[in-house]
């Protein structure tokens, strides 16, 4: 213990000793300067043995499936949350079963722009700026045009899929050709056939 001046000992550590420097290394910095340390649209090399040309073709492909996806998987739970009728427990559970499957989805895409050296799409105002599937309105819609949206995203996101796959399988990125046949095209496909058996004649879903 240390001794004050009235000869009375003083504790280490009380409320009048100087900040130790262990404590000054623990406290948080709340005044981080902003700064990117990669751009959007650029391509950190990494030893894949793909240049960086074909990286940032398939970035780009990926980056565009990653925001439609977004897009649809955000559909589905706005859906989720809003669909009525005598068909409401099938739809709600089933669109909640397809939202996760794009949750998936989203995150096999995201992680194959990052491990190419690429920006991966997140905020929704660059998902908006950037999907090519058509904004719903705000308010609630009828079961059966809720289907019908859905299905056409599916379809946009399917054909666009095939086309990114046949152009990165010609570069050579078998990885990412693999991402979108055998994750997206085939989860859009099975998932918009569920949708479509519930639009046949026999249903009672209409608008």
């Amino acid at each position: 213990m240390a001794a004050s001046k009235n000869g009375k000992s003083k504790a280490a550590g009380s409320p009048t000793s100087p900040t130790p420097a262990s404590a000054k290394e623990v406290k948080p910095n709340l005044h981080q300067q902003s700064h990117e340390t990669q751009r959007y649209g650029e391509i950190i090399k990494l030893p894949n043995g793909l240049s960086e040309k074909v990286c940032k073709q398939s970035v780009a492909l990926l980056n565009q499936c990653l925001a439609d996806t977004i897009t649809l998987r955000d559909m589905y739970k706005k859906h989720h949350w809003q669909v009525v009728g005598p068909t409401f427990n099938q739809l709600h559970l089933m669109y909640d079963q397809h939202y996760e499957g794009q949750v998936l989805l989203v995150d096999i895409v995201a992680e194959r722009i990052q491990l190419l050296g690429g920006v991966a799409l997140a905020m929704a105002p660059d998902i908006a700026e950037a999907t090519k599937i058509a904004r719903p309105p705000r308010g609630r819609e009828p079961a059966a045009v809720q289907l019908r949206r859905l299905a056409e995203a599916h379809e946009q996101i399917i054909i666009s899929a095939r086309d990114a796959a046949e152009q990165v399988d010609k570069s050579g990125d078998a990885g990412s050709n693999d991402v979108f046949v055998s994750n997206v095209l085939r989860t859009n496909e099975l998932q918009v056939w569920f949708l479509t058996e519930h639009l046949v004649a026999a249903s009672p879903v209409t608008a």
